[in-house]
């Protein structure tokens, strides 16, 4: 390889990877969250890790981060709540995917998230919260 076909070579590495950050410096900013929490378990179980809201277009998201962890329970749920309070049926978004890593919950269109203040993971069976993050 001769130093015309080198600098070439690292020219065109460079653009595309200029090009490539651009491009994942756009889309993290489409997708800045509107409130996070971290969870803090709840009835004697572990509950840690962290929650975001993002609004894609025109929906908005609840995503469970990489290092969410419950330990365990019967029929978690993810919803929200208010003061303290799970809302049940008016803030239930889904049942839980898994006991851990990121997952996501769409926000039904017609719910205003600005008024809730806290994402319950919650037990059914016994009507209890397994974890509770409060919004920021």
């Amino acid at each position: 390889m001769n130093r015309r076909n080198f600098l070439g070579t690292v020219g065109t590495a460079g653009a595309a990877a200029l090009v490539a950050s651009v491009g994942t410096q756009a889309a993290a900013e489409s997708m800045k969250s509107v409130a996070d929490g971290t969870f803090q378990g709840r009835s004697n179980h572990v509950t840690t890790g962290s929650v975001s809201i993002y609004k894609e277009g025109e929906v908005y998201i609840v995503e469970l981060g990489d290092d969410f962890v419950l330990d365990g329970g019967p029929d978690p749920r993810v919803g929200f709540g208010k003061a303290g309070e799970y809302l049940g049926a008016e803030g239930y978004l889904g049942a839980l995917q898994s006991l851990n890593g990121k997952q996501r919950y769409a926000v039904p269109k017609v719910w205003d998230v600005s008024a809730y203040d806290e994402v319950f993971i919650w037990c059914d069976v016994a009507g209890v919260p397994l974890g509770v993050a409060s919004l920021k």
